[in-house]
C-alpha cells in the first residue's frame, strides 16, 4: 500500500501548529519572561562581558555591524539558559532572537561604547545645600493669640514655600522680613507640595505684646552634613556622591536644590554601629573652607554636580574602568572609604545579593563587610560612609548607599550604571 505524501502546504500548517503550541506552552517560561524584559537597545562596554538570561528555548544570532559582537560558547552558561556577549571594539551591531532557531521573535540593537574609566572616590566631603524657597518643618500655636495661622490656612510640614506676594524666596531671613512687612494683612503664598504648586492665603496675627506679625510656622532654608565622594569623571568634570538623597531631618522630604557645594572635610571621630543603632562618622568642615565643587542635582540616587579639579586619589591615581550591572556578581569585592585620620583605605566586603534592575532604582545589591579592621573601627557600615565606591574584579561597580539597621555589617549598594546616567544629565 502506498503512503500518501504530505503536500508542502500541509507541512507548513503542521509546522505552524507546532510552533504555535510551543509559543503557548512557553509563554510563562523563563525564556518568554527574559524576552519580555529584554530592552530594544542593549548597551555594552568594549572589553567587558555582559550576560543575558535567555532560558532554554531562545536562540541568539549576532548580525554584522560596525562592532563585532561575539557570544560565548561557555557550556556552563548555556546549561543555565544564559549567554555572555562581548566586543573588543566600539560601534553598533544587532542581535536576532528566535524560538529554537526556527521562528524569529525579536531584534535587539547593540551599542558598544569605548571602555570608560573613572577616578574612584572614598574621600570624606562636607555637603552644604540651600533649598529653593524655604521648607516648612513644623507649625506652632500662638498661645493666647490662638492657633497657628499657617496650619489654619492648610500649610503642612514638608511644604516648600516658593513665593510670598510673587517675590521669589531665597532664605528664611527674607521670609521673616516679608511676613513682618505684611503686618496683619492677608499674605498670598505659593507653595509646592508633592511636586505641585498651590496658592494659599495666610493672615498673620499680631503679637499682643510686641505687635509683631506671626504665622506660627517653623521654616528651614539649608542643611549641612558629611558624606563620601563616589567618583569623578575626568571626561566631563562631573562627580557623584552619597548614593541617596539629602533629606530634611524633621520631615524626611528630599530637599530641592537652589545652590549647594561640596567641601573638603576631615573625619574627627566614629560612633560605632550596633544592632538597632546605626553608627556615624563625625566630620568637620568649614562652609568657608576648601570648595571642591557644586551641587546641581539631589535625588534618591545621590548628589551630582561638577568638581573644580580631580580629587587626590592615592590608591588608584590612574582611575579604574567601570563594571556594568550585567557583570556584577556575588562574591568578593571591596569598598574605598575614609573612616579615620589615617586617610583613604580599601576594605574587604562580600556581595551577597545582586538585584536585576532594568531602570534606575536604589538597592541594586546587598553587601556584607568582612574586613576585620573596618569592623573593629566602625562595626560595619555607618552614616557618613554612604557613597563609598564598590570595586569588584578591578572595576568600579557602584557605591554604598544604606546600612541595615538590624545588622550594621550589611548594607545596600547602587549600580554604577544609574549613577553615571545621573552624572551625565547633571552637566
Amino acid at each position: 500500500m502506498k503512503r500518501r505524501r504530505q503536500s508542502p502546504s500541509a507541512l507548513r500548517r503542521a509546522t505552524g501548529l507546532v510552533l504555535s503550541l510551543l509559543l503557548t506552552l512557553s509563554y510563562f517560561s523563563p525564556s518568554q519572561q527574559a524576552l519580555r524584559n529584554l530592552p530594544d537597545t542593549l548597551h555594552l562596554t568594549a572589553g567587558q562581558l555582559q550576560t543575558l538570561e535567555l532560558g532554554s528555548m531562545l536562540t541568539l544570532t549576532t548580525q554584522a555591524g560596525t562592532a563585532a559582537v561575539s557570544a560565548s560558547e561557555d557550556e556552563t552558561l548555556r546549561a543555565q539558559g544564559a549567554v555572555s556577549l562581548s566586543s573588543e571594539t566600539a560601534g553598533t551591531s544587532e542581535l536576532l532572537l528566535s524560538l529554537m532557531g526556527l521562528l524569529p521573535l525579536k531584534k535587539v540593537e547593540v551599542e558598544v561604547s569605548p571602555e570608560k574609566r573613572l577616578i574612584p572616590g572614598g574621600m570624606a566631603i562636607g555637603v552644604a545645600l540651600h533649598t529653593s524657597g524655604v521648607l516648612v518643618v513644623g507649625t506652632s500655636d500662638l498661645g493666647a493669640d490662638g492657633p497657628s495661622p499657617a496650619r489654619v490656612s492648610g500649610i503642612l510640614p514638608g511644604d516648600l514655600i516658593r513665593r510670598v506676594n510673587d517675590v521669589e524666596l531665597t532664605s528664611s531671613a527674607q521670609f521673616s522680613l516679608l511676613v513682618a512687612q505684611a503686618g496683619g494683612q492677608d499674605l498670598p503664598l505659593t507653595i509646592e507640595r508633592d511636586g505641585q504648586l498651590m496658592q494659599v492665603t495666610v493672615t498673620p496675627k499680631l503679637d499682643a505684646a510686641t505687635g509683631a506679625a506671626r504665622l506660627g510656622v517653623w521654616v528651614r532654608d539649608s542643611t549641612a552634613g558629611v558624606g563620601t565622594l563616589s567618583f569623578y569623571d575626568p571626561e566631563t568634570g562631573t562627580y557623584a556622591a552619597l548614593g541617596h538623597a539629602i533629606t530634611d531631618g524633621d520631615t524626611g522630604e528630599v530637599l530641592t536644590v537652589d545652590r549647594g557645594q561640596i567641601l573638603k572635610a576631615d573625619i574627627v571621630s566614629v560612633q560605632k554601629g550596633e544592632k538597632g543603632a546605626p553608627g556615624e562618622l563625625k566630620g568637620s568642615f568649614l562652609r568657608e573652607g576648601v570648595v571642591l565643587g557644586d551641587i546641581i542635582r539631589n535625588n534618591i540616587l545621590g548628589i551630582y554636580g561638577s568638581m573644580n579639579e580631580a580629587p587626590q586619589q592615592t590608591l588608584y591615581p590612574d582611575g579604574l574602568p567601570i563594571g556594568l550591572r550585567s557583570g556584577v556578581h556575588t562574591g568578593k569585592a571591596s569598598i574605598l572609604s575614609t573612616v579615620s585620620g589615617e586617610g583613604l583605605k580599601e576594605y574587604e566586603v562580600e556581595i551577597t545579593r545582586v538585584n536585576p534592575q532594568t531602570a534606575p532604582a536604589p538597592k541594586s545589591m546587598v553587601l556584607r563587610v568582612t574586613d576585620p579592621e573596618l569592623l573593629e573601627i566602625t562595626g560595619g557600615i555607618v552614616q557618613g560612609m554612604s557613597g563609598s565606591p564598590i570595586v569588584q574584579d578591578g572595576r568600579i561597580i557602584g557605591a554604598v548607599t544604606h546600612v541595615f539597621v538590624s545588622d550594621p555589617t550589611q548594607g545596600y549598594g547602587l549600580y554604577i550604571d544609574w549613577m553615571l546616567q545621573e552624572a551625565e544629565s547633571a552637566t
